[in-house]
């Protein structure tokens, strides 16, 4: 895959946060977007609750500065997909991270799924269908805890322990990404989908 342009960054696909903590810097917040990653770098005395809160504010500050069409979705939102995250929310995250749109779309090779905190919706890879329902209820409840915290901090991993097959869904697709990922390469090259978003 030819990595994004990091001129014109496209953040109708959310793109993961990396945190940057400083000693150096006091009281100044900034944010950037390199290699497909928005780098938000803070103080390195700041709180949890003030590193969350400024997270936030870049993502969505980024997501002004680079507005994109949306993505090519289905027709509609999906009623039993809906259903679906509504249970998921409901068994594992306490009732919260549920979206307002969730859908199946075709121009999402790199991810199995990506999320928008903003809008709260929610996109899955077709190449999910066919996959395991544990797997793909991983996929949903992985993105639905990105509705609720949009960095992969610890807090982000710790919404995800509820549900009992975490590391084995992430196992199952990481191999899904290696195996097409050397299909690929054994039948012309080229990169295979990442493991997840």
């Amino acid at each position: 895959m030819t990595p994004p342009d990091p001129a014109r960054p496209d953040l109708a696909a959310p793109l993961p946060v990396v945190v940057v903590r400083s000693a150096r810097r006091r009281r100044t917040v900034s944010a950037d977007i390199r290699d497909g990653v928005l780098r938000v770098s803070i103080p390195g005395h700041f709180s949890a609750s003030q590193e969350k809160h400024w997270v936030k504010r870049m993502v969505e500050r980024m997501a002004q500065k680079y507005p994109t069409a949306p993505p090519v979705e289905s027709d509609a939102p999906v009623p039993d997909l809906l259903l679906r995250a509504e249970e998921l929310a409901r068994r594992f995250l306490d009732g919260r991270g549920v979206p307002a749109r969730i859908s199946w779309v075709t121009n999402q090779n790199s991810r199995w799924a990506s999320a928008t905190p903003a809008h709260r919706t929610i996109r899955l890879s077709h190449r999910l269908q066919g996959m395991p329902d544990w797997v793909v209820d991983y996929v949903i409840l992985h993105e639905m805890a990105h509705l609720i915290e949009p960095s992969h901090s610890p807090a982000f991993w710790r919404l995800l322990t509820s549900y009992p097959r975490t590391e084995t869904a992430k196992a199952f697709l990481d191999g899904a990404a290696f195996a097409a990922h050397r299909n690929l390469i054994d039948t012309g090259g080229g990169t295979g989908p990442t493991a997840h978003s």
